[in-house]
């Protein structure tokens, strides 16, 4: 049994996906998934969980958006791959890896990112209202796809916060509260548009 100083998850961590200036003019609701990735972060910083971060061909999209930047613990991962799960990434999770997946698109990385993650021996929790795409019914069509997937689970960015601590007496509970409160506003406005198509 855990004792109160545990998390819930073993080895959790947080995936960000592409999450790049040149896209915040044509992903759905980009500022909407760069709030909820900011939420994610902070709590990671909080409660010292692993972040790792990419970028889709960067000397050509460009940089990971500032905001999201500036909470990132290291430099994000240059790939060519629409999966995350290059080897760099991959050398650096720990086994049974209880992974948030935010960034874009739904439909391709974020995807192949879920399954690949879950094919090497990782639990991915695609967090629905921290994905999107450049098309909104994409990101539907892509939820419901992965909700279908054995291993991969589809939930949102305060479920997966509170089921990765698991216990209101842990000492960090507080921390965790205290980015619930602070980003309630902004959940709640999140919550409005995304997933577009809602099934959680």
């Amino acid at each position: 049994m855990a004792t109160p100083t545990e998390l819930r998850f073993k080895n959790p961590a947080i995936f960000v996906c592409d999450m790049q200036e040149k896209f915040r003019n044509v992903i759905y609701e980009f500022d909407s998934i760069v709030t909820t990735t900011v939420k994610l972060l902070t709590y990671a910083q909080n409660l010292s969980i692993p972040v790792h971060t990419t970028t889709q061909t960067s000397a050509k999209l460009g940089a990971t958006v500032p905001a999201i930047a500036d909470l990132l613990p290291s430099a994000p991962h240059d790939k060519t791959k629409f999966s995350m799960l290059v080897p760099s990434v991959a050398a650096a999770l720990a086994p049974g890896s209880r992974i948030a997946l935010v960034g874009i698109e739904s439909h391709i990385c974020i995807t192949q990112t879920a399954l690949d993650l879950r094919d090497a021996g990782h639990f991915p929790y695609v967090i629905a209202d921290g994905v999107s795409s450049c098309n909104r019914a994409e990101v539907g069509i892509a939820l419901d796809r992965l909700r279908s997937e054995p291993g991969i689970t589809v939930t949102t960015s305060e479920s997966w916060m509170y089921e990765c601590l698991g216990d209101a007496s842990h000492p960090l509970f507080k921390a965790l509260i205290t980015v619930v409160k602070n980003k309630s506003s902004e959940t709640s406005k999140v919550l409005s548009v995304l997933p577009p198509a809602s099934k959680i």
